[in-house]
């Protein structure tokens, strides 16, 4: 578990622990940071600028810019994980994470479909499984998820520590948490509920 009294929040060798799947792909991690999604090009290009940063969700595109972005992320010296379900024309089959294998170089993806991170594994991208903790239903559909289908889970939202000590108490990947992350005291909340990483579209967080 990540020291919540560390100035940063997760130090490179949890991340590369959390990607060890691809450990070609983050064996250059050399420092501290959180994990900084992005919704547009301004919060990419202030992603790319940030030498805190070192994985990058992407949450927006389309089949067109997808694989530039990727790009772009990849020459700043940073890894690129492609939020499938977010980039507009692609389908809501498998064939959407052969889409990403094949025609851009993205280290994984995330998606709330457990069939697109099956297919994200088979293929060798890192499979991150996004889960909206709605409700009690939601929470228990945890316990069907089979034990190595993700790499990781990515609960949302992530300002619910009880919560999410509930599920890193069971979990046998690691969890990140993200969404309506605020300041330094829902970080710390959500660290000693003993997640991994936070993932957050707040540029502010980024360099807590």
């Amino acid at each position: 578990m990540p020291n919540p009294t560390n100035n940063k929040l997760v130090d490179s060798k949890t991340i590369a622990a959390l990607f060890d799947m691809t450990p070609r792909r983050v064996q250059q991690l050399t420092k501290d940071g959180v994990i900084a999604a992005v919704k547009d090009d301004d919060g990419l290009q202030n992603a790319l600028q940030n030498e805190n940063i070192r994985v990058v969700f992407i949450l927006y595109g389309d089949i067109c810019s997808i694989a530039s972005i990727v790009q772009r992320i990849h020459a700043a010296g940073k890894f690129a994980i492609v939020h499938v379900d977010l980039i507009a024309g692609l389908a809501s089959k498998e064939v959407a994470v052969d889409f990403i294998r094949s025609q851009t170089e993205a280290d994984g993806i995330i998606s709330t479909r457990q069939s697109f991170i099956r297919r994200a594994k088979e293929l060798g991208l890192a499979a991150i499984l996004r889960v909206f903790l709605l409700d009690s239903i939601a929470l228990e559909s945890l316990d069907k998820i089979p034990p190595n289908l993700p790499d990781c889970l990515d609960l949302l939202p992530g300002t619910m520590p009880k919560i999410l000590r509930r599920v890193c108490a069971t979990a046998k990947v690691p969890v990140l948490a993200g969404g309506l992350i605020a300041d330094k005291e829902d970080v710390m909340a959500a660290l000693e509920a003993g997640i991994t990483a936070i993932s957050t579209t707040n540029q502010a967080v980024w360099d807590m």
